[in-house]
């Protein structure tokens, strides 16, 4: 064989094994492994949120350079193993006069459905622009499609509270909450939304202070389950599960419910979001980041199936798993 043919059948082959590879689709989640979406990129949907619309996966998150925000960026998917990224759905503005100016942090991105006004709306933690982490806003947006463009509608405190990490949870009977660490992250804290999904209630209370943040809330049957964790800046350390029968509380402390190697440092995570699985009752995913604060676009994810036996909570490490595992 000629020399020029053997490269030219060599590049071929390479070139014919790298589309292979693309085109290979995940059937597992592996956890804390690196992540890449349809287009083999790595997925970039930190601290974010999943909803699911039209038997389709919604995946928003922040979208992180080596330290900067740029956004809220989505993904969707049909299994929740292949993403397919979808763009940015909500954008900084380029006017340095507003709120969301280029160069502000946007954290912690909820997005949830508002069947009244059939409205997408989407929450967000919100420092301004050159401010650190002193503004401790937070900020709202919405949108007629899924997958944005989100328009910025206001930012705030929260009946002039501090708003740092927070989540948003809508009850079975369609009301909507903001759980969120204030007062410097000594209080956590939780207020009504309005009907429209698009600002607060007067009705806010203080639930604990007990220095908590990266809320995580789920319900089972009828009780309600917040997951946080203390505050140590980007390092991980132990979550803390507590339980109640009203949102309002009083939260019972349960304790650490991870379970494996490194449970005391969240297997060196920190709580993101809580999943229920669609189609199967009673089945949850816990999602969490491990972040890494030189490259925080290098964050990893953590899926991992909560166990439910006889009441109790626990969240087992594993390596790889599937949604097969909610079928037992």
């Amino acid at each position: 064989m000629k020399k020029g043919n053997f490269y030219l059948l060599l590049l071929l082959f390479f070139a014919i094994g790298n589309q292979l590879m693309a085109q290979t689709k995940l059937v597992s989640f592996k956890v804390g492994q690196l992540w890449y979406d349809t287009n083999d990129d790595l997925i970039n949907a930190h601290g974010g949120s999943i909803i699911y619309y039209k038997h389709t996966y919604y995946w928003f998150g922040e979208k992180r350079g080596d330290a900067d925000s740029h956004g809220v960026s989505v993904y969707a998917s049909k299994d929740l193993y292949n993403w397919e990224p979808k763009g940015l759905a909500f954008t900084p503005s380029k006017n340095t006069a507003s709120p969301i100016a280029e160069g502000c942090i946007m954290e912690r991105p909820k997005v949830i459905y508002n069947k009244k006004t059939k409205k997408f709306v989407l929450w967000f933690h919100l420092e301004l622009r050159g401010k650190g982490y002193r503004a401790a806003e937070v900020g709202v947006a919405e949108s007629d499609h899924i997958t944005g463009p989100y328009k910025y509608v206001r930012s705030f405190r929260p009946n002039g509270n501090m708003s740092r990490d927070m989540t948003i949870f809508v009850d079975d009977n369609g009301k909507a909450y903001e759980i969120y660490s204030s007062r410097e992250n000594y209080d956590m804290r939780i207020v009504a939304l309005t009907e429209d999904y698009l600002n607060v209630t007067p009705k806010d209370s203080l639930l604990f202070s007990q220095h908590r943040e990266a809320p995580a809330v789920f319900k089972y049957k009828y009780q309600y389950y917040l997951i946080t964790s203390a505050c140590t800046g980007w390092a991980p350390n132990e979550a803390e599960l507590r339980v109640a029968d009203n949102l309002y509380g009083p939260w019972k402390v349960v304790g650490n419910p991870m379970e494996g190697g490194k449970s005391k440092t969240t297997f060196n995570g920190q709580p993101a979001f809580i999943l229920p699985v669609p189609n199967k009752k009673n089945c949850f995913i816990y999602v969490g980041d491990k972040w890494n604060p030189q490259n925080l676009k290098d964050s990893r994810y953590q899926f991992l199936p909560i166990e439910i036996t006889d009441g109790n909570i626990s969240i087992p490490w594993r390596d790889e798993w599937s949604l097969s595992y909610f079928n037992k």
